[in-house]
């Protein structure tokens, strides 16, 4: 066995150790305790490495061993490690003891790890079977988890690593899932693009109010370039929020703040009496949500609403005017993605979309192809809104709304198209250049939006319609002419040959 290890070999491995709860446990179920047990394999090979280096720089000092140890991003309590449970794979209680170490390791490092485990129970009747059957399913995952391939020291795998491998899991998860587990994944071609488009620069702080598992803000602290940034995130789902704060851990980003909450009724990221307002707002919100909250949005004691209230039945604008609001003044910029009905539908919707568009903070609307993601087979749309278009912004004075129609823009595969980078590149240099392409991309300006009632419907604006190629009737009905002719002289032989048979026709 070679020292380092590859991406692909601990993806593999991994996913293998799924193989446990397949078949018995929904996959939106057991990936917690997957991801979990992942986690907790990391953290302990990185413990160990570091006893053993500090082992050889200290002797046998272990006071001075100790010191170093709790300056280390987190603590591994005596007795909560990985190999102490492996160790007790058999025991008849397995399921509590894997409680009982999460807890511990909760309580020495509540800083960063505070409630991450307390939506999950290894000892669950209902998810994992009576005892017999639960101690035999968490036996066999440390088994598979304590196989070499998953050994995790620094010195053979990176944090890059223990991250794709974590996002790796979650997108499978989703695809495997479907819809109810997709919620917290945006696949990583989209994450990427709409974090390009936002544009986070060093020393932005960067939001995303409903974040999910987290990936897509970890997207955008990428495209800094540098750790000279802040991330803050909030999400409604408390299994979700769990996997949103390991996720930055394993991405060494634990300085992020990620709240548990509502973020349409009571969010959590606020700074004495209002909303914190940030450089970078992304996000990948839940489509047309049913039952927000647009019964108390009239009271919301932020106003966020002032431009109307969304319909009850879809949230879509409740998120995207929460993002706008949380967005800074003058520089602030929002990158969101919507379903295309965001895009026209009347009524409330069209009186928010038209006062957005006349304060002219929408940048951009990108169409993206259909069946991109594991929740929907829908097209699905991006909007880019950028508050230094504001009286008093550096660009204040740009007019116009940028249209790109990129729904052709994909590589098929056996179950989601893919947008590859040739086709994510071609959008962000339109994008950058403001460029208008024949059938892909045009610049309205606030005249052309008005005449069009302030829809903001792509082929409104874009003609990618292509012309068939046109038909010869003549020569197309002599071709079926001919093949009538041709069936009928085969079914004359066919009849002609089964009463040789003696076969009636």
């Amino acid at each position: 066995m070679t020292d380092q290890i590859t991406q692909q070999q601990v993806n593999q491995t991994a996913w293998a150790a799924c193989d446990t709860f397949r078949g018995v446990v929904d996959a939106g179920q057991y990936k917690d305790y997957i991801l979990v047990m992942l986690f907790l394999k990391y953290i302990s090979d990185l413990w160990n490495e570091h006893i053993r280096e500090y082992q050889k720089q200290f002797g046998g000092d272990e006071t001075r061993i100790r010191r170093r140890l709790e300056r280390e991003r987190f603590i591994l309590p005596e007795g909560a490690s990985f190999y102490d449970l492996y160790a007790k794979r058999n025991e008849a209680n397995i399921g509590e003891l894997i409680n009982i170490a999460l807890e511990k390791i909760e309580d020495s490092n509540r800083a960063k790890l505070e409630g991450v485990f307390r939506n999950i129970d290894f000892n669950s009747e209902s998810n994992l079977g009576r005892v017999k059957d639960r101690n035999r399913r968490l036996k066999n995952m440390l088994e598979d988890f304590a196989k070499p391939e998953l050994d995790l020291r620094p010195s053979r795998v990176t944090e890059d690593i223990i991250g794709e491998c974590y996002i790796y899991l979650i997108s499978r998860f989703a695809s495997d899932a479907g819809k109810k587990a997709g919620e917290f994944y945006t696949p990583a071609a989209v994450s990427r693009l709409l974090a390009k488009l936002a544009g986070p620069k060093a020393g932005d702080t960067i939001c995303d109010p409903a974040c999910g598992s987290g990936s897509l803000l970890i997207r955008a602290a990428e495209e800094v370039g540098s750790d000279n940034f802040a991330l803050f995130g909030q999400e409604v789902n408390g299994a979700t929020w769990a996997l949103a704060r390991m996720n930055m851990f394993l991405h060494a980003k634990d300085a992020a703040r990620i709240e548990w909450c509502d973020t349409l009724n009571s969010p959590a990221l606020i700074e004495g009496d209002h909303l914190m307002r940030f450089d970078v707002v992304v996000a990948n919100p839940p489509f047309s949500l049913d039952k927000w909250g647009a019964e108390d949005a009239p009271n919301d004691q932020y106003n966020r609403f002032w431009r109307g209230i969304p319909p009850k039945s879809k949230g879509d604008y409740g998120f995207i005017t929460h993002m706008i609001e949380i967005a800074k003044r003058q520089s602030g910029r929002v990158a969101v993605i919507v379903p295309h009905g965001v895009l026209f539908r009347g009524g409330a919707e069209g009186a928010i979309r038209k006062a957005l568009i006349e304060e002219n903070l929408l940048d951009a609307v990108v169409g993206l192809p259909a069946n991109l993601f594991t929740t929907t087979g829908i097209p699905v749309a991006i909007l880019v809104f950028d508050r230094s278009r504001e009286e008093g912004g550096a660009n204040e004075a740009r007019k116009d709304v940028l249209f790109i129609d990129a729904s052709k823009e994909f590589s098929p595969s056996k179950t989601q198209n893919v947008m590859d980078e040739a086709h994510t590149a071609k959008v962000l240099e339109t994008y950058r250049t403001r460029a208008e392409i024949e059938k892909y991309s045009h610049r309205a300006g606030l005249e052309e939006l008005a005449e069009n009632g302030f829809n903001l419907n792509i082929p409104r604006y874009v003609d990618s319609f292509e012309a068939e190629e046109e038909v010869d009737v003549t020569a197309l009905q002599k071709d079926i002419s001919r093949i009538e002719a041709e069936l009928i002289e085969v079914r004359a032989k066919m009849a002609s040959y089964l009463k040789e048979l003696g076969v009636n026709a």
